[in-house]
């Protein structure tokens, strides 16, 4: 299953994931979130979304490897993939049919999505 995993571009951008080639994604306190998190494999594919500051999905990463013994910390090793020539705006996505049932648009704060392949598929190829 794909996933989009937002983070604040001032405290870690995608440039920061290609620059460090990979990375542990940490930092998320949500209980559904880091259930989310837990329940990742490797190869699953990611888009990375810039929330805050842009509010755009911007690229793709993968996951590399995923501990998820303890559930209140998985740890979720990922790696980029591509930048997105022209980035994926939050209106871009609410006005797409694709995205109708979203829980991206159910639960904004959530900062680990689940998203269908056809939802991935639109992101990466519009």
């Amino acid at each position: 299953m794909p996933y989009l995993l937002k983070s604040e571009p001032d405290k870690y951008s995608y440039d920061d994931l290609v620059r460090d080639g990979e990375t542990v994604w940490d930092g998320i306190k949500n209980a559904q979130a880091l259930n989310y998190l837990a329940s990742m494999h490797k190869g699953e594919k990611l888009v990375i979304y810039h929330s805050n500051v842009g509010k755009e999905a911007v690229g793709t990463a993968s996951v590399v490897s995923v501990d998820g013994s303890d559930k209140k910390n998985p740890l979720v090793r990922i790696k980029p993939g591509k930048r997105f020539k022209a980035g994926r705006s939050l209106q871009q996505m609410r006005d797409a049919g694709v995205f109708a049932d979203s829980i991206l648009f159910r639960q904004f704060r959530l900062s680990v999505v689940p998203l269908s392949d056809e939802q991935y598929d639109w992101l990466v190829h519009g």
